[in-house]
């Protein structure tokens, strides 16, 4: 990799620099000009509209110094949200370290699906099993305004960072976090919705994951077991009895999942798969399941 820049380089060069930096890397994924400019605003503190109106500018030795950093952290795979210790989902803002899952466009599918089946209702209970950053139970508080939630989590690291993005997002009072193995310290109660995005990858598949996400998420998060099918046999079973009568499972899926998934779901009720913009099945979508089978 190229050494260090001056410290005279522009706004404008450190970009170029920063993009060219990334792109001789093989341990990312990504645009490397747009990752470069997105950790170089981090860097200055500005909006996009401010970088192009300051592109002239030279960086500052403390500047190119933090900059300087950053590529090198996100050229060695590091992915940027936890770089930059933020990222958006679903139009709200989250804090993001390695202890939590990095949020996806693919599960804002999996919010909708839950939105779409619930806004009608006057005070949704809804439990997000496995919250991780919070990232679902804070965009359905937030979309939600009648719901309260019961966000679960087995890791405590976790659930610290998803109460700090709760508060920030000013839905603290509507969600309880709750330390737990899918459902196994929480009280008996029934709830009109219950969500998740389980871990689904099986573990034979590691050596073929991006080294971003094997090397830097979290292994808790991401690995079910052996098959990747693991959690959801224990949470379709220990979802049932936890539904009020015409309450639904809404959960996210990997890509080939959907027969298994539905083999599960045998004996629940208008079970439907809804594919993300890849046309992939991403969410699976079951209305409680028939008690005489």
């Amino acid at each position: 990799m190229r050494g260090m820049f001056a410290e005279s380089m522009t706004v404008g060069e450190a970009i170029g620099w920063g993009s060219s930096i990334l792109d001789e890397s093989d341990k990312m994924t990504g645009n490397s000009r747009a990752d470069a400019t997105l950790l170089l605003r981090h860097v200055l503190g500005i909006s996009q509209a401010e970088m192009y109106a300051c592109r002239e500018r030279p960086l500052t030795p403390l500047e190119t110094e933090a900059f300087n950093e950053q590529i090198r952290r996100r050229a060695k795979g590091k992915p940027i949200q936890y770089i930059l210790g933020q990222w958006e989902f679903f139009g709200l803002p989250f804090h993001l370290t390695p202890d939590v899952l990095i949020p996806r466009p693919e599960t804002e599918h999996l919010v909708e699906a839950a939105i779409d089946r619930l806004k009608q209702h006057p005070a949704p209970r809804i439990a997000d099993v496995g919250t991780g950053s919070g990232a679902i139970a804070i965009a359905l508080a937030h979309a939600l305004p009648q719901s309260t939630i019961v966000a679960l989590d087995i890791s405590a690291p976790a659930l610290e960072i998803a109460r700090h993005n709760a508060k920030q997002n000013d839905v603290l009072d509507r969600i309880q976090f709750v330390q737990s193995d899918l459902f196994a310290t929480l009280a008996a109660e029934s709830f009109d919705a219950i969500v998740s995005n389980p871990p689904y990858v099986a573990l034979s598949e590691k050596s073929s994951l991006p080294i971003e996400v094997r090397d830097y998420e979290p292994p808790l998060a991401l690995f079910a077991g052996p098959t990747g099918l693991e959690i959801y046999q224990r949470l379709i079973a220990e979802a049932a009895p936890r539904l009020v009568p015409g309450g639904w499972l809404l959960l996210e899926i990997g890509h080939g999942q959907k027969e298994t998934i539905h083999s599960l779901l045998h004996n629940w009720n208008a079970v439907e798969f809804l594919p993300d913009l890849q046309g992939i099945p991403r969410v699976a979508c079951a209305c409680g399941p028939n008690t005489s089978s």
